[in-house]
């Protein structure tokens, strides 16, 4: 950091950004033109990330700019009679970046896993209930993967698929895995006193819908003989159970304050005496 008091220390300007987003502008501009712009963009793209990157590590660049003089400085305005609540700044003089602590991304794998487990229950339920078989919506979720099973009559859904129940179980732990680290990032930006309906209720139903726009052109079998209804009370015994545990894990503070190289590892801070 400058000695100088009258300075400050800004990080430096740079033009990376810019190439690297052009870069990714051409790539996609070549789908719908020619692979010669794709390849353009690719390059440059590729070129701008490499200067991003060289301008924060292993150090961040910096530059220090003089302040404005004290005579030159707006005046003072008229203070309120108003108090608000202010947030604290992280340490080493960085600004605050929210939220200062998350729940730890084995909370999002260990609840996508329960989640699965709760809504496996449920859909194989409906199965044995509705069409005597728990094998009728495992065969269905793996018509996606499984080109015999796309084209297969109601009867040999209701059939054992050693490859089906493969395919099926791949597909459910990973979406769920998946969704499980997203409730990561999502809850701490919800409503702390309504984490449980905002998580467990109105985001499953949310991509619900958006499954429903979409299933049929991932898996024509499956919207073609979902259960609508019983899908979305399985999408929300899901939400509730991994949003429980993930909300019930103890959160970590982020190392937003730590530079880079000490995030990657790479360097490790040291102790002044």
């Amino acid at each position: 950091m400058s000695e100088d008091p009258n300075k400050i220390e800004l990080p430096e300007p740079t033009g990376w950004p810019i190439v690297a987003a052009f870069g990714l502008c051409l790539v996609f501009a070549g789908l719908v033109t020619s692979l010669v712009v794709s390849a353009v963009g690719l390059i440059t793209g590729l070129i701008g990330a490499i200067g991003w990157f060289r301008d924060v590590f292993p150090h961040p660049k910096h530059e220090y700019v003089e302040l404005v003089p004290l005579q030159d400085r707006a005046v003072a305005t008229k203070r309120s009679e108003r108090h608000v609540e202010h947030l604290h700044f992280g340490e080493h003089g960085h600004r605050l970046h929210l939220p200062v602590a998350v729940h730890p991304y084995l909370s999002g794998v260990k609840g996508g896993l329960a989640g699965a487990f709760a809504m496996a229950i449920l859909a194989c339920a409906w199965g044995f209930f509705k069409y005597h078989s728990i094998w009728y919506p495992i065969n269905l979720l793996a018509a996606a993967g499984v080109p015999s099973l796309a084209v297969a009559g109601v009867q040999s859904l209701h059939e054992f698929s050693a490859l089906g129940l493969l395919v099926a179980t791949v597909t459910h732990l990973t979406m769920s895995i998946l969704v499980g680290l997203l409730y990561v990032v999502l809850l701490p930006m919800l409503p702390a006193r309504f984490e449980w309906f905002w998580g467990g209720i109105v985001t499953p139903i949310i991509w619900t819908a958006l499954v429903a726009a979409s299933l049929r052109m991932i898996n024509p079998l499956l919207a073609e003989h979902v259960d609508w209804p019983w899908f979305v009370v399985c999408q929300v015994a899901f939400g509730m159970v991994c949003g429980y545990v993930v909300f019930k894990s103890e959160r970590v503070e982020t190392i937003q304050s730590l530079p880079l190289a000490a995030k990657l590892g790479v360097e490790a801070q040291r102790k002044e005496p």
